[in-house]
């Protein structure tokens, strides 16, 4: 009321006293309504926090809380500074980050664990007949009709609030039953990016890992992953810091849009600017980055690597062959293949590029008794002797000492100068072969084919060398790598260009056809960027990402980008190189993370699983397949060795091989097949190879739709799968769920087309072959909807954790500001507790047991030495079956169930015993093991882990990472480092010994961001002095690359590598995924539709699925899901902005509303990933079905060359290497929508409970 009369007699009261010559006035009047504006911004503290998505950002925020609510959130400013060139990290944050406090107490958290209403009455009913659990949940899952009643309802509702004890009940019934029932290899858990939050991530893996489940990979799955960087470098992925890009002095921003997708780290590309450096963008669409560059190059999407096929051409023309870089020549020899010897190989009487000549070829091994047959040979300038020279894989493994780049001959220590080119100095000048792709034609228009043949020749310089064999024609990688390129070095031919203007593959005028750029700009551009990198000694770069990388021939665009980089002598130089940022992928402190992750203080090897081809193999996306392998091979390979082959069939020989793990590995339950062999007198690996050789045993890859091998639990957590990054969305819901799905396709059966040769067929598919799905989030996301069982995780500000990012060298933490809303739990918190009633329950059914781990032969160990010349089957006799050479290695593990529990919550003694380590190398850990004792205490109770550091807490966890890791103990830094000296034979520890006795801890980084330590997990050095960049220690260290070579890798000699015609880089167009004819005219509503290439970039009011229905961004955004199209094709179609439209093919359909924009290209439409179907989503037209998210019409294809292992670089690891799940060759038929429906529920009065609510299912 005061307020309302201070008003009424304003102008009536004495008039206010003036002072400051009327500048001021005093006044009396109330002010107590201000206290409402104040006590918005009031706080009780503030908290040092950062947010576990996967955008790079790893922002530090100042968490505001008051009353013990969080109330809001602003950036942090305190990062330690850079050098006094560069600009400080900050600003660092984005309005999304800035927007999430909204979720913690919003409708969209999950507040409660939720159970589906029908699996829990089944629950509740059975476990009213059986005292034991166990059995009670074998009850329902192994009766058909009841199991089909709680699978069909996924994703239609129904959840009912429970209990923790009762849902982990269920959820270690389901464990213990599946365990020994099946197998621990039917338990799966799938959770991405760990870099956002490790001990989140590491809570889930180390329970899995205890019990035998297994760990689902994700950056190849996501299509984050670039095969290309383990071919050419034998690492993935690592990358330059972004404060790098400010030490640049001419920057191609290709495929990545900055300003959106790095947005805390953009400022460093528009501050390098003003120093003068240039910067060129290169986007099919006007994207956001192609304001802040120079120049915009816009080739079609998908045609990428023919664009850098023509730089290429110009600057192996201009700077190599015609001599202009003294720098880049030296660079080549020094620190790529280029100088390597690759056999001239007769086929069909014609010359082709064969594998690399090796010391074994030679009758005295060039004297290496070690390894002679992976040591690649080359001929040293100064004697033209060939010669093996230092750094190569084959001195890698079994001595000592000679494992580095030192320009020297293995055999006697004496330096030599390896020679580049035959061209001045040969035998002979031969035709030889090379595949061509760019003339395959395309359902679509869009992409356009040239009348090139598909069998280039081109002359190659070569020598005669003599081997054991007789004399074999021999070419370097250079002169192969200048003809395929299409570059004339004086030899002439039909093939080569005598001008840029030539219309000869690989010109910047043949492009111009294929791109659409013009051959002007393309050879300026490649001149300038070649220039700067000469005059700067390789201060030119390219920031890549994910928009380029997640076609079917992906790494086409990327070792085509990178080919150009080392050519210009860019990688491993300050402001120079690749810069290839797409998820927040570097788990820096990794090695100190691993042991707790996967339980490796407790037993090894852990279960790990590529993705891809789970998913393609278990969602029976493989019986859709319309690709052939004949589609793919090179014109020059031998086509019956590939006939009858599907994709399918090359994942089977792949596993089979040992090349790619298996999930579930074998059709019988590997806890009885170790009895077995114990009972025949056998180890466990002697027994499983005969019974795979006698075709008694076979593995579950080959029968995928027998329920002996269905996957049956899925763990989630940290994820958003079913909503994000399922690519076969529908495939998924169909099979794997067993739900309502959007699928219209017919698969290999119902075409009558060709079934695959290696895999048995039912004609009949099963559906709903997962049995329980379990997801952790703190938001109702799509994948929760899905699920049987979720469970409410704390949010980013209610947890303790650890996050580091590509884009920076600080650890952040994540910090508990406010304890857990209603009755969320941290991840390390539920799984600790799903472990302690696991070991309660499985008294009687597990005890302890013998398990066997089928593992592939993995890279960075002795293993990726299998078979050096060629490819053989022991399947097909051809070939012994050895476990861990030609086939999968199977190791016993002894696991006491009992002890799950005691094991989880303590570190165990395998650290003490065996060490830590990773790529390759390892240490001893005692001391550490010892501090951690004293720190995290020791536990006290009787059992297994008495007397063993204790990991009650989730920092506890921390430490236990903070303190194992090279990167954040500096005593343990020196200690790798000097591990790494016994290899290279060099002096390493200087790199670390003035941080030795530096040790990061939790509160450390609590108090501020702090920057890691240089350590030899990482290829570039954490220096006051210099930006970390990838490859800088291999190059001012002379370590060598983890390949064949031990070099750059323009040359991939493997035989299925050749066979596909990837042996070089080359143009390969887009894929025909066939999906969108034989649907095109079945759902006719009326409306002109039209062929559109479905493309899926990074979102502006989202990061992936996270925020997507965040009100804020939603506000910001349309409220929905929205899809981009040209002016000139809804022109076509006749549709406007903000239409609805609905896009489908043989996969799904998906409605949105339309944003009619001239930044599209025509011919192509985006969706920003990830749009879930939880907000505003009608019905498609099509499907009638809730109108989906955005890979509901894509499926996954695999490619055979990503199944290649057992060979140096070519070989599996966790996250490094394997199937990725492409999905941009994909197009949509695009067309108004007629009826709009949003499916809601129409009540009537039985709905209605007296109080005028809506009666809900509920359960007593």
């Amino acid at each position: 009321m005061s307020h309302f009369i201070d008003k009424l007699t304003f102008f009536s009261g004495d008039k206010p006293e003036p002072f400051s010559n009327g500048h001021g006035i005093t006044t009396d009047e109330n002010r107590s309504w201000e206290k409402a504006y104040r006590g918005r911004w009031a706080h009780d503290k503030v908290v040092r926090s950062t947010h576990g998505v996967n955008c790079t950002g790893s922002c530090s925020w100042k968490i505001y809380v008051k009353g013990g609510l969080v109330t809001w959130e602003t950036q942090q400013t305190d990062y330690p500074r850079t050098r006094a060139d560069l600009p400080n990290h900050e600003p660092r944050g984005c309005a999304r980050g800035a927007s999430y406090s909204w979720y913690l107490y919003s409708s969209a958290r999950v507040k409660y664990p939720m159970i589906r209403s029908k699996l829990l009455r089944l629950w509740r009913e059975r476990r009213n007949v059986y005292s034991d659990p166990v059995v009670a949940w074998e009850n329902i899952v192994e009766n058909q009709d009841k199991a089909k009643s709680y699978k069909s309802a996924r994703g239609l509702g129904g959840f009912v609030r429970a209990e923790w004890d009762e849902v982990n009940e269920i959820i270690a019934s389901a464990n213990i039953y599946t365990a020994k029932k099946y197998g621990p290899d039917r338990i799966i858990g799938f959770s991405p990016i760990p870099a956002m939050s490790m001990v989140s991530y590491a809570a889930g893996s180390r329970y899995l890992s205890l019990i035998g489940g297994t760990c689902m990979s994700f950056y190849d799955w996501y299509c984050d992953l670039p095969p290309a960087s383990p071919q050419m470098w034998g690492e993935q992925t690592d990358v330059p810091e972004s404060a790098d890009w400010y030490n640049s002095n001419y920057i191609m921003a290709w495929g990545s849009n900055v300003p959106q997708t790095r947005t805390p780290d953009a400022h460093f590309f528009t501050e390098v600017r003003y120093k003068g450096t240039k910067t060129v963008a290169i986007t099919p669409d006007y994207s956001e980055v192609a304001k802040l560059s120079d120049m915009w190059l816009n080739p079609r999407q998908g045609t990428d690597s023919a664009l850098a096929m023509a730089f290429g051409h110009v600057i192996l023309k201009e700077f190599h062959v015609d001599g202009k870089s003294d720098y880049f020549d030296e660079y080549c020899r020094l620190y790529s293949d280029m100088p390597f010897l690759v056999r001239l190989d007769e086929t069909d009487g014609e010359l082709v590029a064969g594998r690399t000549l090796r010391a074994s070829d030679f009758s005295d091994n060039l004297g290496q008794d070690n390894n002679a047959e992976w040591k690649t040979c080359a001929i040293d300038a100064n004697t033209s002797d060939v010669v093996v020279p230092n750094g190569t894989i084959g001195s890698r493994w079994g001595e000592e000492k000679n494992w580095n780049l030192e320009a020297k001959n293995v055999a006697n220590g004496k330096e030599i100068w390896p020679e580049k080119s035959f061209v001045s100095k040969h035998d002979e000048v031969v035709d030889v072969c090379f595949p061509y792709f760019g003339n395959l034609e395309n359902d679509q228009p869009i992409f356009n084919a040239t009348d090139h043949g598909s069998i280039l020749k081109h002359k190659i310089p070569a020598r005669k060398v003599k081997t054991k064999d007789g004399d074999v024609l021999v070419a370097t990688v250079f002169d192969l790598m200048v003809a395929n390129y299409g570059v004339d070095q004086g030899l002439g031919g039909e093939s080569v260009a005598k001008s840029f203007d030539d219309d000869a593959p690989y010109t910047p005028a043949w492009q111009e056809k294929i791109t659409g750029v013009s051959r002007e700009k393309v050879i300026t551009i490649a001149r300038e960027f070649a220039d700067n990198a000469d005059r700067t000694r390789g201060r030119s770069m390219v920031i890549l990402g994910a928009a380029i990388n997640h076609w079917y021939h992906m790494d086409m665009n990327y070792r085509g980008i990178i080919n150009m980089l080392v050519m210009c002598g860019c990688i491993g130089k300050s402001g120079g190189g690749w810069a290839h940022y797409v998820g927040q992928e570097k788990l820096r402190p990794q090695t100190g993370w691993q042991p707790l992750a996967f339980a490796l203080d407790w037993n090894r090897p852990p279960r790990h699983m590529n993705s891809t081809s789970f998913f393609y193999n278990h969602s029976s996306q493989w019986r859709y397949e319309k690709l052939g392998v004949d589609e793919i091979l090179s014109p020059l390979a031998d086509k019956e060795k590939w006939k009858d082959y599907s994709l399918i069939d090359c994942n089977v020989r792949s596993e089979r091989m040992g090349w790619l793990p298996s999930a579930p590995q074998l059709e019988e339950n590997p806890l009885n097949l170790t009895k077995e062999a114990k009972e025949a007198g056998k180890t466990s690996a002697e027994y499983i190879s005969q019974r795979l050789n006698e075709k008694s045993l076979r593995m579950s890859c080959e029968a995928p739709d027998n329920p002996k091998n269905f996957p049956r639990n899925m763990f989630i957590w940290r994820s958003n799968i079913l909503g994000s990054s399922g690519k076969g969305h529908e495939y998924m819901l169909k099979y794997l769920l067993g739900t309502q799905n959007g699928v219209m396709g017919k698969d290999l059966g119902a075409r009558g087309a060709s079934k695959p040769s290696e895999v048995e067929w039912v004609d009949d598919a099963p559906e709903g072959k997962l049995d329980l799905v379990v997801t952790l989030d703190f938001r109702m996301s799509t994948t929760c909807v899905y699920s049987d069982i979720v469970l409410p995780s704390a949010t980013w500000y209610e947890k303790n954790d650890l996050n580091t990012s590509d884009m920076h060298p600080f650890i952040h933490p994540l910090s508990r500001a406010v304890d857990p809303a209603w009755e969320s739990r941290s991840d390390w918190d539920i799984y600790k507790g799903i472990a302690k009633k696991f070991s309660e329950l499985c008294v009687g059914h597990l005890g302890e047991e013998t398990d066997v781990v089928a593992l592939p032969i993995l890279h960075d160990t002795p293993a990726e030495l299998a078979q050096a010349t060629g490819v053989k089957e022991w399947h097909k006799g051809e070939i012994e079956a050895i476990p861990g050479k030609t086939m999968p290695n199977y190791i016993e593990v002894e696991r006491n169930y009992p002890d799950t529990y005691k094991k989880f919550t303590s570190l165990g003694p395998l650290l003490t015993k065996i060490g830590n380590g990773g790529k390759g190398i390892s240490w001893n850990t005692e001391p550490e093991y010892k501090f951690l004792g004293e720190l995290n205490n020791v536990v006290k109770e009787p059992g297994v882990s008495k007397g063993l550091p204790r990991i009650e807490t989730d920092i506890d966890a921390a430490e236990v990472i903070l303190s194992l890791a090279p990167e954040t103990n500096g005593q343990v830094a020196v200690k790798a480092w000097g591990a790494l000296e016994k290899f290279t034979g060099r002096k390493h520890q200087h790199l670390a010994l003035p941080k030795q006795e530096e040790k990061i801890r939790f509160r450390d980084v609590q108090a501020q961001p702090r920057k890691i330590i240089s350590s030899p997990t990482w290829s570039g050095l954490e220096d006051e002095h210099v930006s970390y960049n990838a490859c800088y220690t291999n190059v001012h260290e002379l370590i060598p690359w983890r390949t064949l070579t031990g070099r750059q890798q323009f040359y991939q000699d493997h035989d299925w590598m050749r066979d596909f015609g990837e042996g070089m880089c080359v143009y390969k167009p887009p894929i025909n995924t066939k999906t969108v004819k034989p649907v095109a005219e079945m759902h006719d509503n009326g409306n002109k539709q039209i062929a559109l290439n479905f493309i899926t970039p990074h979102q502006k009011w989202g990061i992936h699925s996270t925020y997507s229905e965040n009100l804020l961004m939603q506000t910001l955004s349309r409220g929905g899901p929205i899809i981009w199209i040209s002016e000139n094709d809804a022109k076509k179609i006749e549709v406007e902005d903000n239409d609805w439209v609905e896009f489908y093919n043989v996969n799904g359909a998906i409605a949105a509303r339309v944003v009619v924009s001239q930044r599209v290209m025509d011919g192509m439409c985006m969706m920003y990933h990830a749009q879930e179907k939880i907000i505003n989503t009608p019905a498609a037209e099509t499907t009638g079905k809730r109108g989906g998210i955005h890979n509901s019409v894509t499926r996954a294809v695999v490619k055979p060359t990503h199944m290649i292992g057992g060979y140096a670089q070519l070989s599996y690891g966790f996250n490094y290497y394997g199937t990725v799940g492409s999905n941009r060759d994909e197009f949509v038929m695009v067309r108004k929508m007629n009826n709009i429906d949003f499916m809601d529920e129409r009540t009537s009065d039985e709905d209605v409970n007296e109080k005028g609510l809506l009666n809900h299912e509920e359960l007593a």
